[in-house]
């Protein structure tokens, strides 16, 4: 193998597991560092600069980076039951115990004359605006509900998110000089074109909850619900109440707010069925477990067949009972398990087995192609359509996806209009700002904490549930408290401190062979990777995790550290007597809109 060139930018990133994976790349240990030091206003400007919505992320995100964390992997190895960081659930300690954050914000930049439209409040068109506000362009949001956030405020229940939380946060962005045009619902893309802005941003999700053609859905249609529409009717008060018994369709996470609102909201047998295997859902795992622990059985392998009704009224479903099987491709299809049909009675049933895009007001010849499936065709770089001042992102972007991934797309489409507005190419992306510095103390002190945690994973405290199953207002998750999060914080393995190597002055002593804890270090002679990752102290098995390979040394071996399990102690830069190794905080930092995301010579001019 040729030799690691630590130079390149996305080497490091990809050894930060959690920021790598993390669609808008926070910077996961930087945060947790700043939490742990008490410096709680500042870890949530870390996270705002990057995904928008600290608060709303603490409770809501999807979590990417937790199932990359490379503490499960390296509890695994050690035959412990792997637990990750609790990555999220810290962001919201940054949130719950920032203070008030109000002036250090930026505030709106000195007019530029450009004009933005951004259709939709929801996440990635307040993440446009958030980039551009300071920037000088004047942001217009236009939105059919009377307050801004989207999805986030009307799909979410408050039990999981309260109100609170997404009015100060979608605040911070208005705050910005942001124009907000509530209960303005576009009806006609041409009309909004033809107001003269320089760009549309098109942020308006996927508004429209997939139905179920099926027998007895006309004659019972009363009490049969689209999951999406009645989570958004309950968040606005108008609907209060269920029938006792509730059937929820779907596997996904919108399901899973629909089941445990129907439980607050007077349904005490409360089930979910799905077609897949449980272990095939589309939920997060710790979707599912929370509505398991408030009752809620999942029962899957079952198909819906019917509505059944008597003279219109709901009184049960019909189900097939299905089992997986692959076929000579391994191409996994549901078949028939010969077993009865099952009836499943219920007074209400919610449709959550997925959602939709609708352009209904985006006219056909008004500039934008649609591909197939009445998608708009858009570049999954630029985030343009075929009209060059037209951009999507988010949910009508590429479909239904997450929070974080609309922040992602935000701001990625917020740099593509900035360029576009000052004349560059948008396909021309800008390099991340990088930070490589030695953290050495003296001769073997850090100026982190390097003690790797044996701590397990701390569970995030529940209100009681005869409090939050008897009212939809209630926030079950209360929590970490400062001192509970200070000991998760120490479970982060500080991933972004790299181990640098010195090819030149190592005398080839095997002391770091010797005192590391993972056994990742080998000095070996080179061979093609398979085989170098087959003859290293430990295999290195995981071909997702590079492996650092030095130059060649003195004795024609070269030094091989496998990236995958390395817990990032120091110890092997404490126990090198020449300092071949060292430790380097690792920082990149995504380039947003602005000066920084345009060619050198737009930046010379501007100025």
């Amino acid at each position: 193998m040729r030799s690691t060139d630590i130079r390149v930018p996305d080497y490091f990133h990809k050894v930060v597991d959690c920021q790598w994976a993390c669609p808008a790349h926070t910077p996961v240990p930087e945060y947790i560092r700043l939490i742990a030091a008490g410096r709680y206003a500042d870890a949530y400007l870390v996270n705002w600069k990057s995904n928008v919505f600290p608060g709303v992320l603490g409770r809501t995100c999807d979590r990417p980076c937790e199932p990359a964390c490379r503490r499960g992997r390296v509890e695994e190895n050690n035959g412990a039951s792997p637990e990750p960081v609790a990555i999220c659930r810290l962001k919201r300690v940054a949130a719950d115990n920032k203070g008030d954050i109000a002036a250090r914000l930026p505030r709106a930049g000195k007019p530029n004359g450009k004009r933005i439209a951004c259709v939709g409040a929801g996440p990635a068109s307040l993440t446009v605006a958030r980039d551009l506000a300071p920037l000088g362009y004047q942001v217009t949001v236009f939105d059919g509900e009377a307050k801004a956030g989207g999805f986030i405020r009307t799909q979410i229940p408050r039990f999981r998110l309260p109100e609170s939380v997404v009015d100060e946060e979608t605040g911070y962005i208005l705050g910005l000089g942001v124009e907000f045009r509530g209960g303005e619902r576009i009806a006609s893309l041409k009309n909004l074109l033809a107001q003269g802005y320089d760009a549309v941003f098109i942020g308006c999700g996927a508004p429209r909850g997939r139905d179920l053609d099926l027998p007895g859905r006309s004659e019972a249609a009363a009490n049969i619900h689209i999951g999406i529409d009645w989570l958004a009717s309950v968040s606005f008060g108008h609907i209060d109440a269920i029938g006792r018994r509730v059937i929820v369709l779907g596997g996904g996470n919108t399901a899973m707010d629909c089941c445990r609102s129907a439980r607050r909201l007077g349904g005490s047998d409360v089930k979910v069925l799905v077609r897949s295997g449980y272990d095939e859902m589309k939920a997060s795992p710790w979707e599912k477990e929370d509505a398991e622990h408030e009752g809620i059985p999942i029962l899957d392998y079952h198909v819906p067949k019917a509505f059944l009704h008597d003279d219109g009224r709901l009184t049960g479903m019909q189900f097939e009972r299905v089992r997986a099987e692959r076929d000579e491709k391994g191409r996994r299809r549901l078949v028939p398990s010969g077993e009865p049909d099952v009836i499943v009675p219920c007074d209400d049933v919610l449709i959550a087995v997925g959602q939709e895009n609708a352009f209904p007001w985006i006219e056909r010849d008004a500039g934008i192609a649609f591909d197939e499936w009445n998608m708009p065709v858009v570049d999954k770089t630029t985030f343009q359509s075929s009209l060059p001042h037209v951009f999507f992102g988010g949910d009508a972007a590429f479909g239904p996806k997450n929070i974080i991934w609309a922040v992602a797309h935000g701001h990625d489409a917020a740099v593509s209009i900035d360029k576009l507005l000052n004349g560059e190419d948008v396909h021309e992306r800008p390099a991340p700002t990088v930070h490589l510095l030695s953290q050495k103390m003296g001769i073997h002190e850090w100026s982190y904490d390097n003690d790797v945690s044996p701590d397990e994973r701390y569970k995030v405290p529940w209100a009681p549930s005869e409090r939050t199953l008897t009212n939809i207002a209630v926030e079950v998750e209360l929590g970490f408290d400062r001192e509970t999060a200070l000991k998760e914080t120490q479970r982060c393995l500080n991933c972004d401190v790299q181990t640098v190597f010195t090819d030149k002055v190592c005398i080839e002593c095997d002391a770091c062979v010797d005192i590391c804890p993972m056994d990742c270090i080998s000095f070996t002679v080179n061979d093609e990777e398979p085989a170098l990752r087959a003859k290293l102290t430990a295999p290195a098995l995981n071909t997702d995790q590079s492996l650092y390979v030095s130059g060649e040394l003195k004795t024609g071996r070269v030094m091989v550290k496998d990236e995958d399990v390395c817990l990032h102690c120091g110890l092997c830069a404490e126990r090198c007597p020449t300092g071949a190794w060292d430790m380097h905080k690792y920082l990149i930092e995504m380039t947003h809109a602005g000066p920084g995301c345009r060619s050198k010579g737009a930046c010379r001019e501007a100025a």
